[in-house]
């Protein structure tokens, strides 16, 4: 649980290739220019029954070799600090270059797997062209062609041998709250209000938390842990890697929490970065709060909260049914108003609801909704049940549930949130057969 792939290497060696080939999406904007992928890019994926997450750390700084190399040696090092293990790739139609072997001098004092991949090997003569990689001293290499997945399988059950066990601690089951959101939101300042006292160090500059912190928390009937990940760099590092560190550390405190509290600046919007973590929360299957913070700064004349929710809502669409609290950490409003909803969508994720009354509100609903006919064949939906798992997950069972399309699912969800309250919580409905 929460291992960390970090992918390293200059740009233009197929990173992203090989990344949208894990995660099975092209997510990363992919074209031949140097410099091109926009974002760093996260991805869940698994292989051989093992889940990591996987880091794209794209070089994206558009600008001179030496920008470059300043960038990936931060990316390396950002790399070396927060992932359990390293892939490390190179293009064998370039061979090695002098940022191949900066890279690999750094690599070398790690002591972290770390894995030479030599791309771009589709023949027999640019298999026998690999052997120069030898020469960055980095041991046995694996040669793939990340744009047809040859070779990636080999690479990809190194890694996952390779990969620390996580042991799961839970001496006590308390719920696990992670704060989560862009830096200089108003995480930190939000937990001080919170526990009332200045356990944080909080000013002005971005990333002045150095650590993930996790924090008891019990007033007011409430008990929980608190995982600040505000936490994001030391001191020594620029600006530009900040917002990288803050998707790693959200990465790990999202994968172990139970409801993720996503603080935003609503002087700056839900913009990519804010949605980037909210879609990380939701393919997670947490439990979500936003909370929008410094609301009193925002000109009233232009934006009401009514329009400011309404926007959000659809950017996150199709899975609206998510609490929207709006606070000011500063002036102290509506704290406790974000934790009691917290609290709420805890109890939701975690809510069993009975057999018997699942199906004695859905089944009359569905018998008069059917699910579209398919090709002249009519699917029966005989019987629904909750499956055991930490998070909600509906099973339906039927005669054809091939032919059970999306937009009937969604309808299924939609019942399923309107009669018994999932607010916050992702809701997985399955349809099996009978």
């Amino acid at each position: 649980m929460g291992n960390i792939v970090a992918v390293v290497g200059r740009p233009n060696v197929g990173k992203s290739t090989f990344f949208n080939r894990l995660i099975k999406r092209r997510e990363a904007i992919v074209d031949a220019v140097s410099g091109v992928t926009r974002d760093r890019h996260y991805g869940k994926t698994d292989w051989n029954g093992r889940e990591f997450s996987i880091i794209d750390t794209g070089g994206y700084v558009v600008g001179s070799d030496d920008v470059f190399e300043a960038e990936i040696d931060k990316q390396v090092e950002l790399a070396i600090d927060e992932a359990d293990a390293i892939i490390f790739m190179v293009d064998v139609e370039t061979g090695v270059t002098g940022m191949d072997e900066d890279v690999a001098n750094l690599l070398r004092k790690v002591d972290k797997p770390v894995f030479l991949a030599v791309n771009k090997v589709d023949n027999n003569k640019r298999a026998a062209d690999a052997v120069e990689f030898y020469a960055l001293g980095l041991g046995d290499y694996f040669t793939i062609a990340s744009i047809n997945g040859s070779g990636t399988g080999d690479l990809l059950d190194a890694v996952v041998e390779a990969l620390p066990e996580k042991e799961d601690t839970d001496e006590e089951e308390l719920p696990r709250f992670a704060v989560v959101g862009r830096p200089n939101a108003g995480k930190s300042s939000f937990i001080n209000a919170l526990i009332g006292e200045e356990r944080y160090i909080v000013t002005d500059i971005a990333g002045t938390t150095r650590d993930s912190i996790d924090t008891k928390y019990n007033r007011f009937g409430f008990e929980f842990n608190l995982v600040d990940t505000a936490g994001i760099r030391r001191k020594s590092k620029v600006k530009e890697d900040l917002e990288f560190y803050s998707v790693m550390r959200s990465v790990r405190a999202i994968e172990h929490c139970d409801v993720c509290l996503l603080v935003l600046d609503a002087t700056r919007g839900f913009d990519g970065q804010v949605q980037n973590i909210f879609w990380l929360a939701e393919r997670n299957r947490k439990g979500i709060v936003i909370l929008v913070n410094k609301w009193d700064l925002v000109d009233k004349d232009t934006k009401t909260s009514k329009e400011f929710e309404q926007h959000i809502r659809e950017e996150i669409a199709p899975f609206t049914d998510v609490p929207i609290v709006f606070i000011s950490v500063l002036n102290k409003q509506r704290i406790f108003k974000a934790i009691e909803t917290a609290v709420e969508v805890y109890k939701n994720r975690t809510k069993r609801i009975k057999t018997s009354v699942l199906n004695d509100v859905l089944l009359p609903i569905i018998e008069h909704n059917p699910p579209p006919a398919y090709k002249g064949k009519y699917v029966k939906i005989k019987y629904i049940m909750q499956l055991p798992t930490p998070q909600p997950q509906f099973a339906f069972f039927c005669n054809l549930p091939q032919y059970v399309k999306e937009p009937y699912k969604r309808f299924l969800e939609n019942q399923l949130r309107d009669h018994f309250d999932f607010n916050g919580v992702p809701v997985s409905v399955y349809m099996r057969k009978k």
